[in-house]
């Protein structure tokens, strides 16, 4: 089944309104029937820098009084008045379970008022969906596809056959990547976000002047693990104590370990496509798949396989509700194309934890979610 292209007024599809706040973004998008984002706002809460990391009871408060003024103003900026809206989605987990109360809270709430049904989406699963947005990818990703999802809290190899269908190949024993990307970045004294900094430092330096480990780098299987080389980063901080790094040595270390990262992921991504012969595509999603080498290197994986790479614009790699309301339209023409009623999850509670593998079951009407 190909929902490339959804049929306007089809069973079940938008206008959609998407609510996302799993983790410090807080999010709102609307979408039309088609695809098409009609409006989207995103704020990335500021409240963290100073701990380092994002501390769950500050992004869940932030959330709480971020979210009404953020949904009125993406409803002006759409020109739409609530009604307008066909039905209400949110991300319901996995995620900071605070945060993910407070959107699938306002959502359900806001589609009770309305009398519209509300869409529990997976946030993993809207990563996963992300490239078949309409237009995104030339000639489009149709499934089978090879997901490489790549993020503060995930890193996962995953054979995404079809919607509600997935298979986990392969993911981190210990630390996501974007988790080791701030870590490193904040030994190096850098603010926060530290992705971002870290590649912007890494800019100045020399990627083969610090000699790091390329942990499971060659091993069979597609896991990562990221503890080992964060362990050994700092141990070349150690001879400098307390005292300021040189900046030239700072530069070289980042770029050492933004490329270590970036041939560990391209040797387990070369694995994963060898245990899915049959994926036509190679797809990056999360946070990190903004990194500049680490695309680099996946669209050499691609063309070493013969295939074609693709990854969402810079916009759609960190957490945001186009990706939710998308995932939802999908969701919903799913179940029509196999004569299902459109989801109403007004009953699913959010979830810390919440595996794909058991997305398939939203489809087999015996079952539930919940």
């Amino acid at each position: 089944m190909n929902h490339q292209n959804l049929p306007e007024n089809s069973p079940g599809t938008g206008p959609v309104l998407a609510i996302e706040s799993s983790c410090d973004e807080t999010a709102c998008a609307i979408l039309s029937a088609e695809g098409v984002c009609l409006a989207q706002r995103v704020v990335s809460q500021d409240g963290h820098a100073d701990f380092g990391g994002v501390v769950p009871e500050i992004a869940a408060r932030a959330h709480l009084a971020l979210l009404p003024g953020l949904v009125q103003a993406t409803l002006k900026d759409a020109d739409m008045a609530p009604q307008d809206i066909g039905f209400v989605a949110a991300s319901t987990g996995p995620g900071l379970i605070g945060g993910l109360i407070v959107g699938a809270s306002f959502a359900k709430g806001l589609a009770l008022s309305l009398g519209k049904p509300f869409v529990a989406v997976n946030h993993v699963e809207a990563h996963a969906l992300t490239a078949r947005l309409p237009g995104l990818v030339p000639e489009g990703a149709a499934f089978p596809y090879l997901l490489l999802l790549v993020s503060g809290g995930h890193c996962q190899c995953i054979a995404v056959e079809g919607v509600g269908r997935y298979r986990k190949l392969g993911g981190t024993i210990d630390d996501a990547a974007g988790e080791a990307f701030d870590k490193v970045a904040k030994m190096l004294g850098l603010g926060w976000p530290g992705g971002p900094e870290l590649e912007k430092l890494a800019q100045c330096g020399n990627p083969n002047a610090i000699p790091l480990p390329r942990p499971l780098m060659g091993r069979a299987g597609c896991d990562f693990s990221f503890s080992g080389l964060k362990t050994a980063l700092s141990q070349k901080l150690a001879p400098y104590g307390l005292d300021p790094l040189p900046h030239q040595f700072a530069a070289d270390l980042a770029a050492s370990f933004q490329q270590a990262v970036a041939d560990v992921v391209a040797d387990r991504v070369s694995n994963a496509l060898k245990m899915m012969p049959e994926a036509g595509l190679l797809v990056a999603a999360g946070g990190v798949a903004a990194n500049s080498v680490l695309r680099a290197r996946l669209e050499e994986v691609a063309a070493d396989a013969g295939l074609r790479f693709a990854a969402p614009p810079l916009r759609l790699c960190t957490d945001n509700a186009v990706m939710v309301g998308w995932a939802a339209l999908e969701t919903c023409q799913e179940a029509a194309d196999l004569g299902l009623p459109r989801p109403d999850d007004s009953t699913v509670r959010p979830r810390p934890r919440w595996p794909l593998e058991e997305m398939a079951t939203r489809f087999a009407p015996q079952e539930s979610i919940a």
